[in-house]
């Protein structure tokens, strides 16, 4: 009846996303997109005047990852709205190049470097821990807890989530590229250059509270006849009560640690 239906389908999307513009991302910022993205330019259609934050994040990169956007020369922040023909290119973390007078994205760096990591990144906060670095974790974590104590605390979120750092209420965050703890602990060491303020075994690998020395004579109830007769210096979190001392263990972090600094030293 009344003949066949008409497809408008293609043509319709076509003038609904009548306005384009051209993304092109720089440098680390190349990890989160598809092959077919990376290092070149990017056509991105839309319709109406969308904020330029908004399509970064479609794109797949997280907001906490930029540190300076250029639309068309011209330094913007987050809240710009796209104009059709638009020129937009998209720069991480700046360490060498001075770009004082441009419009900064991401907040100042926080005063003291202070870690919350998801639930994918045990080992890691093990790791940052033995190095002496504030490292909360719990593998229960949900991520509306992980933002509410990254806030309330002001912590830097670590994660393999790239959904998570998109959360607009997400002010600083770190995406860990490796997929192994060792080399993610150089990582987080090397992108914040925390090498200067490193304090071995200054944290417990468990809780993470401040481990302080002890006498001996306070916690011998707690040590094994062995452990009494060969050792003579103690130490004990002061937030869970765990106890150390430079056994085997010790000796096994230490080599561990020592390793990872001078692979850090020598730049690999």
């Amino acid at each position: 009846m009344g003949g066949s239906p008409v497809c408008e389908g293609p043509d319709i999307v076509k003038q609904f996303m009548s306005k384009h513009a051209t993304f092109r991302f720089y440098e680390e910022l190349n990890d989160f997109l598809s092959r077919g993205q990376k290092k070149t330019d990017i056509p991105y259609p839309f319709s109406g005047n969308p904020a330029v934050k908004d399509a970064i994040e479609a794109l797949g990169v997280p907001h906490t990852e930029v540190d300076l956007i250029l639309v068309n020369g011209t330094s913007v922040t987050f809240g710009y709205h796209l104009a059709d023909g638009d020129r937009v290119s998209i720069y991480p973390v700046f360490e060498s190049l001075d770009i004082s007078t441009a419009t900064h994205l991401r907040a100042k760096p926080l005063r003291e470097p202070r870690f919350i990591l998801d639930v994918h990144l045990g080992r890691l906060a093990r790791y940052l821990r033995l190095f002496g670095f504030d490292s909360l974790y719990e593998n229960a974590y949900e991520d509306t807890e992980i933002l509410t104590i990254a806030k309330s605390q002001k912590r830097t979120i670590l994660t393999r989530d790239v959904k998570l750092l998109k959360n607009r209420a997400v002010t600083h965050g770190y995406w860990i590229r490796s997929q192994k703890p060792r080399k993610q602990v150089v990582e987080v060491i090397g992108r914040f250059d925390l090498s200067g303020s490193i304090q071995p075994f200054h944290r417990c690998i468990t809780c993470n509270g401040i481990v302080e020395m002890v006498d001996k004579e306070t916690v011998a109830d707690r040590l094994e006849p062995k452990t009494l007769h060969y050792f003579d210096e103690f130490y004990r979190c002061t937030c869970c009560g765990k106890i150390y001392w430079k056994g085997s263990h010790y000796d096994h972090m230490s080599a561990f640690a020592e390793s990872i600094m001078k692979e850090m030293a020598e730049g690999r």
